[in-house]
């Protein structure tokens, strides 16, 4: 079936062509004709698997089909994406597509200037992509009018949904109309979000094109499994002895990311890290640079990595396993997009064997495991809990304790630092490692 078989505008057709696409993929073929007939639409699909196109092509269709008569647009349109990349991503595909219509689209997002974002707003537009925080931000300000909003778009669902967004969300939902078409489209969606998406849908159509939380079969998968502390060697040696120009690496933490990037400077291979404490003009001069293959390696944390769509991207490197097994889905789909092969590494240490379990668990596969010669592990270190990175237990808040007089304790009341513990001798340790059930080994 081809694009002109779905009915869609003459233009967007035509902007469709001149990117070369001919026919549709299918989450594309699916989600099209029910957003056509304004249903409600859950769409799951793999990463790189075309989604973005499987709500932008109907979103403008309908948009043409009722345009208003005003001098002014009014925002009929509202997308939101949990990152500014993201919404970046997302703005340029609806310009693509829709530059011969006569609709107007804005991004705004927070980490740039706010009132550039008000002067665009006030000149009028027809579809809004947004972060939740920053579009938040205008409606505090009333410096933006939802009350026109026809249709309502989450992407990346599962994360936009997940309990870090889900307040923004109904805030949201609390400033547009309730009379609207609603879309939720995804690369994973549990039961847990399924439930929680269905009350704020009405009536939903579902579509998963894959199995559920599925992996592409395009990306090869293989874990390397190595000690924390040489890491960053293996690396460096994996980079520099196959000589690969263009590596995604994901750490789990922004500090980490941090860390790594200096580490493979000093190493002599060009890299930058992309996260949320970057500056906005830092994390959009990293990609572009990534893009241009200016610089080979670009370090990534899992929500500042939500948008990157870089064509053939070779290799992807989990450094650290995320905490979330869906992260890893999400992850992995950076590569082997639109059908091409991809390559997918992850670097495990016995501490993550939990956590590469999950990710089995939730793929509904084991992934390959190769030990490479001169990194095998030391078997007689021990598992250490995984204490930072999204997901994961959060550091206790350091709390004050004060007198009812408002007097900080004597030094005497305050409690006694522990005493460090000696280390074990190696043939305690090589007992303990005996009996620890979890090793390389035995997963």
């Amino acid at each position: 079936m081809s694009f002109e078989s779905l009915g869609l505008h003459a233009d967007i057709l035509r902007a469709v062509s001149e990117k070369g696409y001919t026919t549709p993929t299918p989450i594309q073929l699916q989600a099209i004709p029910p957003v056509l007939d304004g249903k409600d639409l859950m769409g799951g699909a793999q990463t790189g698997t075309g989604k973005t196109a499987g709500f932008t092509l109907p979103l403008l269709q309908r948009l043409m089909s009722t345009r208003s008569n005003k001098s002014k647009p009014t925002i009929r349109a509202l997308v939101l994406t949990p990152t500014r990349e993201l919404a970046a991503q997302v703005g340029e595909s609806i310009a693509e597509y829709g530059k011969y219509l006569p609709l107007r689209s804005t991004v705004i997002f927070g980490g740039v200037k706010i009132n550039p974002q008000i002067q665009k707003l006030r000149n009028g537009v027809d579809i809004l992509i947004a972060t939740p925080g920053r579009l938040l931000d205008h409606v505090s300000q009333k410096t933006i009018d939802l009350s026109h909003v026809d249709m309502l778009i989450l992407d990346e669902a599962d994360r936009m949904l997940d309990m870090g967004f889900i307040h923004d969300i109904r805030k949201v939902l609390a400033v547009v109309p309730k009379e609207k078409q609603t879309l939720l489209f995804s690369a994973t969606f549990s039961n847990d979000i399924k439930k929680l998406a269905n009350s704020l849908l009405s009536n939903p159509t579902l579509i998963e094109v894959a199995r559920e939380n599925t992996t592409a079969e395009s990306i090869t998968q293989v874990v390397h499994p190595v000690d924390k502390k040489r890491k960053r060697e293996l690396l460096s040696f994996l980079i520099g002895s196959n000589n690969w120009q263009q590596v995604l690496v994901f750490t789990r933490t922004k500090h980490g990311a941090n860390k790594l990037t200096e580490q493979l400077n000093t190493d002599g291979i060009t890299a930058a890290a992309i996260h949320g404490n970057k500056s906005q003009a830092a994390r959009t001069k990293a990609l572009a640079n990534f893009k241009s293959n200016n610089i080979r390696v670009l370090v990534a944390t899992d929500i500042a990595a939500r948008g990157i769509d870089i064509d053939q991207l070779p290799h992807v490197v989990n450094f650290e396993l995320p905490n979330v097994p869906e992260d890893y889905v999400h992850r992995i789909g950076r590569t082997g997009r639109a059908g091409n092969e991809g390559e997918a590494m992850s670097l495990v240490c016995v501490d993550e064997l939990k956590l590469l379990k999950g990710i089995e668990s939730l793929i509904k596969r084991n992934i390959p495991t190769v030990t490479l010669e001169g990194y095998e592990p030391d078997p007689s270190i021990k598992a250490e809990p995984i204490k930072n990175g999204r997901g994961g237990p959060r550091p206790q808040k350091k709390t004050n304790h004060r007198k009812p007089n408002g007097r900080k304790p004597n030094a005497s009341n305050q409690q006694q630092r522990p005493q460090s513990k000696a280390k074990p001798s190696n043939q305690n340790r090589q007992r303990n490692t005996a009996n620890r059930p979890e090793n390389f080994g035995n997963r």
